[in-house]
C-alpha cells in the first residue's frame, strides 16, 4: 500500500519535529491496511486525534463559538461520501465513509450528519476544544445577535484575503490551513480523503472546500489527490480535480501537483497545497505557502 499524507499548507509550525512525527505515524498506520479506503480513513483518524492540526480535536472555532468538522472521501471507482458542519465529531472522515457506504447520497450536513454518524458507530459528542483553542477564543469578544451582526464581526477577523486570515490585532491564524488529508494506492485502486475544522472566525455554519468533490478531494482511475489551503478559492477552482486531470493527460504525480498549484496561484493569488498519487504509485506534492509537511510510506 502506498500512502501519502499532509498536515496542511500554511505558515511554518512552531514545533515541526513532533508534528512531523504524527504525520509519519499516520502514514505508517495507513500503509498497514489492506484496502485503500481503510488506509485513508485510518491515516486521517490519526491526524484528527492530534491537536497539532486543524481537524477533529483542536479544530477552528466559528463565529458562534462552536467547532464544526467536515470531511470527504472518494475512491477511483467514483464511490464518494462527505459530511460537514458537524459539532462534536472528532473523526469526520469516518462520518464521510458512513455517507459513502451506507446511504445513496454524497453529502449530509449538520446535526443530521452527526446523528447519522452516531447511528453507525462513529463517536459523537466529543469535546474538540484544547487549552490553546480555548485561550485563543477567549482573546476575542464573541459576537452576539443575528447572522448579519456575526458577518460584521468576522469581517475584521476572517480577513479580506483568502490567502491569509488575521485577527483584529494583526496576528495571523497559523492553524487556519492545517487541514489534513491522505491518498492511498494499492496497485489497482485509489482513495483520497480530506478532513478539517474549517477556518477560524468563519461564519457559523460555513463550509469550505474540504467536503466538496473535486475541490478538497478527488479520485479517478488515473490517480487521486487531497488539497489544503484557502478553502473558498480551492472550491472555486476545483483544485484536486485539476490535479487529477493532469494525471489523465499523462503527467506524473509531481508534474500534476506542480501544474495544479501554478494554475491555482495564477487564478487566485492565494495559497494552497496538494498531494497526489499516480498509477505508478509515485507520490507528488506541491504548495505555494510557507510550508506543507507530508509523509509517505509504501
Amino acid at each position: 500500500m502506498k500512502v501519502i499524507v499532509h498536515g496542511g499548507a500554511g505558515s511554518a509550525p512552531d514545533e515541526p519535529t513532533p508534528r512531523q512525527a504524527v504525520l509519519d505515524e499516520a502514514a505508517v498506520a495507513g500503509e498497514a491496511e489492506s484496502s485503500v479506503v481503510d488506509a485513508v480513513e485510518v491515516a486521517v483518524n490519526v491526524l484528527e486525534s492530534s491537536p497539532r492540526f486543524n481537524a477533529g480535536v483542536g479544530g477552528a472555532v466559528q463565529s458562534d463559538g462552536e467547532i464544526r468538522t467536515d470531511a470527504g472521501l472518494m475512491t477511483s471507482d467514483r464511490d464518494a461520501g462527505a459530511a460537514c458542519s458537524m459539532p462534536g465529531v472528532e473523526h469526520a472522515v469516518s462520518a464521510a465513509r458512513v455517507v459513502m457506504e451506507e446511504t445513496p447520497h454524497v453529502l449530509v450536513s449538520g446535526d443530521h450528519a452527526t446523528e447519522l454518524a452516531a447511528d453507525f458507530g462513529v463517536e459523537t459528542g466529543v469535546d474538540l476544544w484544547t487549552e490553546d483553542s480555548r485561550e485563543r477564543w477567549n482573546d476575542y469578544d464573541a459576537p452576539e445577535g443575528t447572522p448579519r451582526e456575526h458577518v460584521a464581526w468576522l469581517r475584521e477577523r476572517f480577513g479580506g484575503s483568502a490567502a491569509t486570515t488575521s485577527g483584529d490585532d494583526g496576528r495571523s491564524n497559523p492553524k487556519d490551513h492545517d487541514t489534513v488529508g491522505a491518498v492511498a494506492h494499492d496497485g489497482e485502486a485509489f482513495a483520497a480523503a480530506t478532513s478539517t475544522g474549517g477556518r477560524w472566525f468563519a461564519l457559523a455554519g460555513r463550509v469550505g472546500d474540504v467536503p466538496q468533490i473535486g475541490s478538497g478531494f478527488y479520485a479517478a482511475p488515473a490517480g487521486a489527490a487531497s488539497a489544503t489551503g484557502a478553502g473558498e478559492d480551492i472550491a472555486k477552482t476545483t483544485l484536486t480535480r485539476r490535479a487529477v486531470r493532469h494525471l489523465e493527460s499523462g503527467h506524473s504525480a509531481q508534474e500534476a501537483a506542480d501544474r495544479a498549484i501554478e494554475e491555482f496561484a495564477e487564478l487566485t493569488g492565494s495559497s494552497a497545497g496538494v498531494i497526489v498519487l499516480d498509477r505508478d504509485g509515485t507520490a507528488g506534492s506541491a504548495f505555494n505557502s510557507e510550508q506543507m509537511q507530508t509523509a509517505v510510506e509504501g
